[in-house]
């Protein structure tokens, strides 16, 4: 295997945010993200103290999202919702820009949105992920088009103090031409887009549409070193698959060249 199990099991945040997850299921997913080495449960801001306490001791950290899942609370209040979730144990914080003011081009209100979220996590030991939703941001916006667009992203959010920009949060559903809502998530364009425009000191995070064990290798190998999972069971249970062919492999060759070397 190119990567180590736990190359790949420390990129995974796994995610517990889906809107009717019960206590059992948080409770499992902690367990989950606990049994396969993940390096950090992703959950609502309710949930930090319950899983501050089920992951003690695990190496799991826990990181709480804010402003969640559209970024439209005042800029108090998602300061606010940070201070309360690293009172409780969170050890990281991903937090969604305010969508519309973005496309509206006011980048002085995105920075300062940041940049408070920001002080009030680092002050308290906690890290920063920023949340773009690029699928909101297909037709660019500000005079921008869409690729320009998350570039200026990016570095207002670097200004600010971010330590992670990231590509989504999940659920940012869009109006298909059918009527349905779906979203895209995290794209290689966009991974590869993000990584070249922010410094080496601001990592990037996939997040939505990752499935699979590949699709995981595939965000590493472009750059991110984080990925919201919610099949980080999956993954990992691959990867010890393949790596046991692997090694089953290798054992066969070692097994038929000591047997020529026998002169059998």
């Amino acid at each position: 295997m190119k990567y180590t199990y736990e190359e790949l099991a420390k990129m995974i945040d796994h995610s517990l945010l889906h809107p009717t997850m019960t206590d059992a299921e948080l409770e499992e997913g902690c367990s989950i993200a606990a049994r396969y080495g993940a390096v950090s449960v992703c959950i609502k801001p309710y949930a930090v103290k319950r899983a501050a306490g089920l992951l003690r001791g695990t190496g799991v950290l826990v990181g709480a999202v804010i402003g969640f899942p559209h970024g439209n609370s005042a800029t108090e209040s998602k300061r606010y919702e940070t201070e309360l979730a690293c009172r409780d144990g969170a050890a990281e914080i991903d937090m969604v820009i305010n969508v519309g003011k973005a496309l509206s081009g006011d980048w002085d209100f995105i920075e300062n949105d940041v940049k408070v979220v920001c002080e009030e996590a680092h002050r308290r030991g906690a890290k920063v992920k920023v949340i773009f939703e690029n699928d909101y941001l297909a037709k660019g916006g500000a005079g921008l088009d869409a690729d320009a667009f998350k570039r200026k992203l990016c570095a207002v959010c670097e200004k600010a103090g971010a330590d992670w920009v990231k590509t989504s949060s999940g659920y940012g559903f869009v109006k298909q031409s059918d009527g349905n809502y779906n979203y895209k998530g995290a794209t290689e364009h966009d991974l590869a887009l993000m990584r070249a425009a922010v410094s080496p000191r601001v990592q990037v995070k996939a997040a939505g549409g990752v499935r699979d064990l590949d699709g995981l290798i595939r965000v590493r190998e472009l750059g991110a070193s984080r990925c919201g999972a919610t099949a980080t069971a999956a993954m990992m249970e691959e990867y010890r698959r393949r790596e046991a062919a692997e090694k089953a492999g290798e054992a066969a060759t070692t097994g038929t060249a000591a047997i020529g070397a026998g002169g059998y």
